[in-house]
């Protein structure tokens, strides 16, 4: 996979505010306000920084936590996993492999068949819808 990098005033003039501070500063979108929470649109969702594919519909399920869910990734090596201790807690951070963008968190309570839950940023995200032709 062909890396991704710029600077973080090439990343500020590409992005909006709301973008930059959850994909390039590994913030996050409140509960329920983001723009693809509850799209039910067929598509691929690709990163908002460098446009990996990174989730397709067909794996996004309500998992009623607020933030789009998926139970795996579009293509495995396209995501990468860290862990993360901020916030003083333990969790396992979800970043695009090409442009280390921050996406997320997984979390081992997702259904089947993976047992997953991809909790992602709708800002960190842009779907590219399929097209009924």
């Amino acid at each position: 996979m062909k890396q991704v990098r710029k600077s973080e005033e090439e990343w500020r003039k590409l992005l909006t505010p709301e973008q930059y501070h959850i994909a390039r500063e590994k913030g996050t979108e409140r509960a329920f306000t983001g723009e693809y929470n509850s799209t039910k649109e067929k598509g691929m969702f690709r990163c908002i920084c460098c446009g990996a594919e990174l989730f397709h519909s067909d794996a996004k399920y309500d998992s009623g936590s607020g933030w789009p869910s998926f139970y795996e990734p579009a293509v495995s090596e396209h995501v990468r996993t860290e862990e993360d201790s901020s916030h003083g807690m333990l969790r396992t951070e979800v970043l695009c492999n090409a442009c280390d963008a921050h996406l997320g968190h997984v979390f081992p309570d997702g259904p089947e068949p993976t047992g997953l839950r991809y909790c992602i940023n709708s800002a960190s995200l842009q779907l590219d819808p399929e097209s009924d032709a």
